[in-house]
């Protein structure tokens, strides 16, 4: 019987409001993708489930797993900390799925710097216009303007990492920008050259964004 292939780590970035977290759940209904359950310190949000959404921990519990080596990647976003437990993750490649990951750039760079054996696709997603971001990031967090506008701040910082991913998508309309992923994703797993994209329109976009 022929050796099972082990899957690919699909890591999905983008700054909050972008609409990532959308896509890994479009992404994650097709057979052998899997989503990478986070471990968080954060408070759930509305219709959060824990076990589902994120396993929801407290500070000395995560910190416990740093000590331990426990986790593939973790980062500090928003005062909260983030991660992903290796075992899991390793074990799900193992059987041949494919793990995807919604997770910031802090995060993609330490699983890019372990050298794993597994095939790493990244992607970064950007969100239509500025104002729309503004509008998701209020609907978020319950209209509130203060954390809303932090993270706007946030976003300038964070948006400049575009440059360490393999492909960069505009987020405008969810099924458009599906298609383009997973186009992405097939040509990668078939080894086809990587795929050309217009990086002069993905830069004007993102100085609209900032600016």
């Amino acid at each position: 019987m022929a050796e099972k292939k082990a899957g690919m780590i699909v890591i999905l970035s983008s700054p909050s409001g972008a609409g990532k977290t959308t896509l890994v759940k479009k992404l994650s209904k097709r057979n052998n993708f899997k989503i990478s359950i986070s471990h968080t310190t954060r408070n759930p949000r509305i219709n959060e489930k824990n076990g589902k959404d994120y396993f929801f921990i407290k500070d000395r519990e995560f910190k416990n797993l740093i000590q331990k080596r426990k986790l593939l990647e973790h980062a500090k976003v928003f005062k909260n900390y983030y991660g992903s437990l290796k075992e899991t993750v390793i074990k799900n490649l193992e059987k041949g799925e494919n793990v995807i990951f919604d997770i910031d750039w802090q995060g993609t760079q330490q699983i890019k710097n372990k050298k794993l054996k597994y095939k790493i696709i990244t992607i970064f997603i950007l969100p239509p216009s500025k104002k729309e971001l503004f509008n998701r990031l209020l609907k978020r967090d319950q209209k509130d303007k203060k954390i809303a506008n932090v993270r706007m701040k946030q976003f300038k910082k964070d948006v400049l990492h575009w440059k360490d991913y393999d492909f960069t998508v505009i987020n405008d309309k969810i099924e458009l920008c599906y298609n383009q992923i997973l186009n992405f994703i097939k040509k990668q797993k078939q080894n086809t050259k990587k795929l050309c994209y217009d990086k002069e329109t993905i830069k004007n976009h993102i100085n609209n964004l900032i600016s």
